[in-house]
């Protein structure tokens, strides 16, 4: 499962311990903790149904990945390796037997796109993160990656295009970029025609009439396809301004 909580101690105040437990992830990636490593734990406190790992930013109260999971990982990674980077805790990365499980919360190119560069070196580099942890065994990627790659992943892509941070061309040629590296957006493969969304603002009651965007991904490598099944997205799960996406892996 995949979340973008946007803020996890707002999160837990909403129920969000009871929510886990009654959709039973075996593992979790969070997105937008906005917490510092001490602050996810203790906001998570009394709670022993997983084991928590945390990435936060240097500044405070911003970005931020976790991963909650039942399983104990053989190893566990913060960052993609590439300093400047790697200063606002976008990525986290737990190795099991059978696969790499990252998550990542992609940098949103901001507001008149002025972040739109750092967003471009950011894909190509976490591009080359993931091909290098897929020549060693499959990967599970999920997050929120900040882009709706088609039309059909947003309500309104004429008025968004080039517009818009996560609907611009150079965002869009990124995700495919992604794709074409030997990744599969296993929610859009499996349904092809289907509209749905992940992302919905605050604003002017867009989560009621679903005037929304798809955010967020599960990808997996091309060659562990097989291997899993019923990518779904939790519409009907509240606490943020994004809901969850899940996925089974079935090896």
């Amino acid at each position: 499962m995949s979340w973008n909580v946007n803020g996890l101690r707002a999160v837990a105040k909403k129920g969000f311990t009871d929510q886990m437990e009654a959709l039973a992830p075996d593992v979790i990636g969070l997105q937008e903790t906005k917490a510092q490593d001490d602050q996810v734990r203790e906001a998570l406190f009394g709670w022993d149904t997983y084991e928590v790992f945390s990435s936060s930013a240097i500044k405070k109260g911003y970005s931020g990945t976790a991963v909650l999971t039942k399983t104990s990982p053989l190893s566990v990674q913060a960052g993609i390796g590439v300093a400047h980077l790697d200063q606002e805790g976008r990525v986290l990365r737990l190795e099991f037997p059978d696969f790499h499980f990252v998550t990542v919360y992609t940098p949103n190119a901001s507001s008149g796109l002025k972040r739109l560069p750092f967003r471009g070196e950011w894909d190509t580099a976490f591009r080359d993160y993931l091909k290098e942890l897929d020549a060693d065994k499959p990967v599970v990627c999920c997050g929120d990656l900040n882009v709706a790659h088609a039309p059909i992943d947003l309500a309104r892509p004429d008025a968004n295009y080039n517009k818009t941070p996560g609907y611009t061309q150079q965002e869009i040629d990124g995700m495919t970029a992604l794709l074409e590296a030997g990744f599969v957006d296993t929610w859009r493969q499996a349904h092809p025609d289907t509209v749905k969304y992940s992302w919905w603002s605050y604003r002017g009651g867009a989560r009621e009439k679903n005037v929304g965007w798809r955010l967020d991904y599960m990808l997996v490598s091309e060659r562990a396809l097989d291997a899993v099944a019923n990518p779904d997205i939790l519409n009907d799960v509240h606490g943020s301004d994004h809901c969850p996406v899940t996925l089974d892996w079935q090896p």
